[in-house]
């Protein structure tokens, strides 16, 4: 079936079964790689979008319920006041190790930072819940967000 998708600001024509998940009509029909897979269940993050400005996982969302809602992948995130600082903020604070889960986990903090700027520690924690890292690099994921939080995005 043809489905017309806005990803990243641009109108797609995506000839796909109504239940294929987002995630892989983004890497395979698409060729935008960036987010990942992970569990294929919705629990681990990796393949983390924004679908109108909320985080979710792309593994278990099919193409045919988007509808006119628009989809935001980490290929976007650099054109984004936050989605910049955070990038920043990962690189300055050395975040990653292997990096696998890094799209996810920052698709996620952006999405967080968008709705609330000033998040306490515990809503860091909170807002993150769901976002595995097998190199378990929670500590500087959440300190990053917390320098995002706290300098503002204006130097990103």
């Amino acid at each position: 079936m043809a489905y017309r998708v806005t990803i990243n600001g641009e109108t797609r024509e995506i000839d796909a079964p109504e239940d294929m998940p987002l995630l892989w009509v983004l890497r395979n029909e698409l060729g935008m790689t960036g987010t990942k897979f992970g569990c294929g269940i919705g629990m681990c993050g990796a393949c983390t979008v924004h679908l109108d400005g909320i985080a979710t996982r792309s593994c278990s969302l099919p193409i045919g319920s988007i509808g006119d809602r628009e989809v935001s992948t980490i290929e976007q995130l650099e054109t984004t006041p936050v989605g910049r600082a955070l990038q920043k903020a990962w690189l300055d604070d050395d975040v990653m190790q292997c990096g696998y889960c890094q799209a996810g986990q920052l698709m996620n903090a952006t999405a967080l930072l968008n709705n609330n700027p000033n998040p306490t520690a515990q809503e860091i924690e909170n807002g993150m819940q769901g976002n595995i890292c097998r190199c378990a690099c929670y500590n500087r994921i959440h300190k990053a967000i917390a320098m995002v939080a706290e300098e503002g995005t204006e130097n990103a």
